[in-house]
């Protein structure tokens, strides 16, 4: 391993592995936010609806916490890395992107409620094993990012495990649309702890584990809650509509992208 990374030095093989990491991890929150915020108004209740909308807004928060470290080793601004990066160019994973389910926000939306508590469930599972990794990383952005982020996403945690088991226990319907999500989600979540291109480059330079050690550290952290389920923990996830570590992507990215980003591309240059 190398000495410890300084957000300062740009350039080297280190820093070009540091850089990837954290495309991937802005990407994912930024995307998987905005897919919360989707929910306003159409979750299951008032109280969850604020819930949801307080996870999104923090998910939102370590999205620019990420953009904001590649600003500062020579990316670019951080809000044109939001906003105006192609689809191709984007790092997230492929379950962080897809659309809620048929429909739109304004226009008759049909979303799916058990879609989105499995979804995020493994969402924020996949990020804690993630954090407690790069809580000891060589690089120390990252290691002081994932401490401010991990106090948030114990509560964030707590939520989706909650309805995650509650619906799984309920059985009948509600199982049986569980199962169905989780489904269709194995399928489409093998990048999910992906590293990407770089990934023997971050492991060798120790800025994160490696994905065999992430996947072992998530059935772990996994292994019981799926027990309480009546469940069992897929080891094996699928690649079925592309790997988002490559910038392999979906529709659903490229719209969700001319959407969110309408209003700051039509003046980049102004005060937001």
């Amino acid at each position: 391993m190398t000495g410890e990374l300084k957000a300062e030095q740009p350039g080297n093989k280190a820093s070009r592995a540091a850089i990837e990491l954290l495309y991937q991890l802005a990407d994912d929150d930024f995307i998987l936010s905005y897919r919360g915020s989707e929910w306003l108004g159409l979750a299951p209740h008032i109280e969850e609806d604020v819930a949801f909308s307080s996870i999104s807004q923090d998910t939102m928060g370590h999205a620019s916490m990420f953009y904001q470290i590649l600003e500062e080793m020579g990316e670019g601004s951080s809000d044109n890395l939001a906003h105006l990066r192609k689809a191709e160019e984007r790092r997230n994973s492929i379950l962080a992107e897809r659309a809620n389910g048929p429909g739109h926000y304004l226009q008759n939306p049909q979303y799916d409620w058990a879609f989105a508590v499995v979804r995020n469930f493994f969402y924020v599972y996949a990020k804690k094993v993630k954090m407690e990794s790069l809580k000891t990383s060589s690089f120390l952005p990252l290691r002081t990012a994932a401490v401010k982020i991990s106090m948030e996403l114990h509560y964030h945690l707590l939520h989706w495990k909650t309805w995650f088991l509650q619906l799984m226990q309920a059985g009948g319907e509600a199982r049986r649309r569980m199962e169905e999500a989780a489904s269709g989600i194995y399928t489409m979540m093998g990048d999910l702890l992906h590293l990407g291109p770089l990934a023997e480059e971050m492991q060798a330079e120790g800025l994160i584990a490696g994905e065999e050690q992430l996947l072992i550290s998530l059935e772990a952290n996994l292994s019981s809650v799926f027990e309480a389920a009546g469940s069992l923990f897929p080891r094996q996830f699928g690649l079925d509509l592309g790997n988002g570590r490559e910038g392999q992507h979906t529709k659903d990215l490229t719209e969700a992208l001319d959407t969110l980003s309408e209003v700051y591309r039509s003046d980049p240059a102004a005060c937001w």
